[in-house]
Order: C-alpha cells, then sequence, then structure tokens
C-alpha cells in the first residue's frame, strides 16, 4: 500500500433540497448517487468554462461533502450560494484532510487509477509530490492550475468522459458541453508526449515548423527521460514528432 498526500478544499451541501439544488448546478449526474456513492463533477459557466472540478460524495439521504482544489473552495461555495435562491439547503465549509491511497480498499474512488481517496485518516505518506505528479502525467489526469483553468473547455482535458453526463437535466453550462459533444469535437486535446528536457508551464510545441500545442505539466523519470502533457491541435497526429520551440531546428 503507498500512501500520498492529498491537499483539498470541502464544502458540505445538506437539506431537503440538496440533492435536487446539485443536479440543476453541476455537470454529473448526482440524483442516481445511492449513500457512499460519489462522482466526479464539474461547476461551469454558462459558457461552459471550468469555475471548479470536484468530486459529489453523498454521505446521507440529504447530505453532500464536495470536494474540490484547497485554492477553490471559497469560489466553490460563493458560487453555490449565490445561485441557491430558495433551495433548502446548507452550504457550508468544513475541515478534513486527505490522503491518496495506491491499493487501498474503501472511501473515494480517485482520479489516479488504483487509488482511493480516504479523509481523516492518520496515513504518512510514503510517495514523494515528484512521484505523484509522475503518476498523474503517466496517466492523462489533467490538474486544476495547469491543464485545468478559464480557458479550456471540458472537452478539450477529456473531463466529459469522466465528469460529463448528456442524459441528465440542464445545468449551467449545458448547452456548449452538449452542442460540442453531440454536433462537433474540440480544436485540441490533451496528450501524453516524450520531451528532452523539463520546458516551461505553456512552452510551445512545433510540428514541422507549425506552433501546434503548448506544454502544461512534465517531469523527469528516474531514468532521466521527461514525460509531459500537453495540448496539441487535433489534426496532428498522435504519432507525429513533436518539438519544443527553443529547441526546434
Amino acid at each position: 500500500m503507498e500512501v500520498a498526500a492529498r491537499e483539498r478544499a470541502y464544502v458540505r451541501v445538506a437539506g431537503p433540497d440538496a440533492v435536487d439544488y446539485l443536479q440543476r448546478m453541476v455537470s454529473n449526474d448526482v440524483a442516481v448517487l445511492g449513500v457512499g456513492g460519489s462522482c466526479p463533477a464539474l461547476l461551469l459557466t454558462a459558457k461552459a468554462r471550468v469555475v471548479a472540478p470536484l468530486v459529489v460524495w453523498r454521505r446521507g439521504e440529504e447530505d453532500f461533502l464536495l470536494l474540490t482544489e484547497p485554492e477553490l473552495g471559497d469560489a466553490l461555495r460563493a458560487q453555490l450560494v449565490r445561485m441557491r435562491l430558495r433551495a433548502r439547503c446548507e452550504i457550508e465549509p468544513e475541515e478534513h484532510g486527505s490522503v491518496l491511497v495506491f491499493g487501498g480498499e474503501g472511501g473515494i474512488p480517485a482520479e489516479l487509477p488504483g487509488a482511493v481517496e480516504l479523509l481523516d485518516a492518520e496515513l504518512e505518506p510514503t510517495l514523494s509530490e515528484e512521484e505523484l505528479e509522475l503518476r498523474r502525467i503517466e496517466a492523462r489526469v489533467p490538474r486544476w492550475g495547469r491543464e485545468i483553468d478559464e480557458r479550456i473547455l471540458p472537452a478539450e482535458a477529456g473531463l466529459d468522459e469522466t465528469h460529463v453526463s448528456f442524459s441528465k437535466g440542464c445545468y449551467p453550462g449545458q448547452e456548449p458541453v452538449a452542442r460540442l459533444h453531440f454536433r462537433g469535437h474540440p480544436n485540441r486535446g490533451l496528450r501524453v508526449v516524450e520531451l528532452d528536457e523539463v520546458p516551461a508551464q505553456d512552452a510551445p510545441l512545433l510540428h514541422e515548423g507549425k506552433d501546434v500545442g503548448r506544454v502544461t505539466s512534465a517531469v523527469r523519470r528516474p531514468d532521466g527521460s521527461v514525460v509531459a502533457l500537453a495540448y496539441v491541435r487535433t489534426e496532428v497526429p498522435d504519432d507525429a514528432p513533436l518539438a519544443l520551440a527553443a529547441r526546434a531546428g
């Protein structure tokens, strides 16, 4: 069993209208969750820009805990409070601690393969931040502030595959998300790429001398090679050679 630290912010949404309210506000289907169930979801603007990625955990029939990135807790709560209107539910921050456990049981399924997230577990981390980052990049898991920000549409990061229900009712951003899914395709997508060096964030990537993307995260493996996540235009073949702009030529 391997353990890694996981920084989080937590927001409780509880009350008679909690299910209905969250169902109208986030991108995934929370109404189908049984007690103890969870799902990844997004809080979006009307134009489908990401306000916060989150995990919705149903702790009770009328009690939900939302887990998001540590810097997004206040924004998540403020948006939910602002839009609550007459919905009968409390929206308040909570204090917990999270760890990711690889090879563990129970808990909340985590975004990284083979991991679960445990709250308030007294476990010492055995994985460093660098080791966890390597696993994240190799698994093509986007991260807030790197692959996910206000510039990104969910489909570009592959979040429409994991964080979005296309059979539930309306929520903020639902129309542009559905339109892109059913009638078009994103102009760029998130890829795992191999590089010769660790570049700065947003370093341009070239294919045949043309700017076709940007690097969002990169880390050096123990063997010295470099693996990265990058947004690359969809018309560029998956096996096309890519070069950092500073190294091209």
